[in-house]
């Protein structure tokens, strides 16, 4: 029998937490149910988590330190949980390292399909399921754009030859670059391709992330095309 798939989940509303508790598991998932963020950090400690889904609003240590604070020891995938889609708490989160958000209320449905979409994300870190597009010429596997150099096969990358640390998501992102430097690729294509939405989705989680990696590989790398999207400088 394949090993279940284990979700930290940290929320302080009690029928909530149970609610959701019991719908995940009834979806097949292991789940560690904490109703505030140092339970939470603990419980993540004692057994890291396939997948962390966070509440934004919990005592004692805040969903979005939390964040911080898992982005720290591990590049688990981290899903904000956040009562309101208009709130600065959802950018707060994402730049605190989360790679997704979910909006209450939420239907059990979806948060299943979100979380199954960032596990789908995070086992394919390769790019291999990104279709047919044909890639930049490669030496070894490695990709060179000036100073950064993206080695497809290791998933290891580096500037200036000094290692770049990024998250399976940002990863992602940067391998969608990689395969086309020079083209635009518009918010919503990079939501489909890196994100796995089939549907639409908020294209702050994308502005975030690309800030983020641009933070990473060099601010003049990834070039904002007003009203398009971004591309690669080649």
């Amino acid at each position: 029998m394949a090993e279940q798939t284990h979700v930290l989940f940290v929320e302080d509303d009690d029928v909530i937490r149970e609610a959701t508790q019991l719908a995940l598991e009834r979806d097949g998932f292991a789940v560690t149910a904490r109703p505030d963020g140092l339970s939470g950090l603990e419980a993540f400690r004692a057994r890291r988590p396939d997948i962390a889904l966070l509440d934004v609003m919990v005592p004692g240590l805040d969903g979005v330190s939390l964040c911080r604070r898992i982005r720290d020891e591990s590049t688990v995938p981290v899903i904000m949980v956040s009562a309101r889609a208009d709130s600065i708490d959802v950018v707060l989160g994402l730049e605190a390292g989360a790679d997704d958000y979910v909006t209450k209320p939420f239907d059990g449905a979806v948060l299943v399909a979100r979380i199954r979409a960032v596990l789908r994300r995070f086992g394919h870190a390769s790019g291999a399921d990104r279709g047919t597009e044909e890639a930049p010429a490669v030496t070894a596997g490695v990709l060179a754009f000036g100073d950064l150099a993206v080695d497809t096969e290791g998933m290891e990358v580096r500037r200036a030859g000094q290692p770049v640390a990024l998250t399976p998501t940002e990863m992602r992102l940067l391998l969608e670059f990689s395969s086309a430097p020079g083209t635009v690729l518009s918010r919503d294509k990079l939501l489909e391709r890196v994100w796995d939405y089939g549907w639409g989705g908020d294209t702050r989680v994308v502005d975030v992330h690309v800030q983020r990696l641009r933070t990473k590989i060099g601010q003049d790398r990834i070039e904002t095309v007003r009203g398009f999207g971004y591309k690669l400088r080649a």
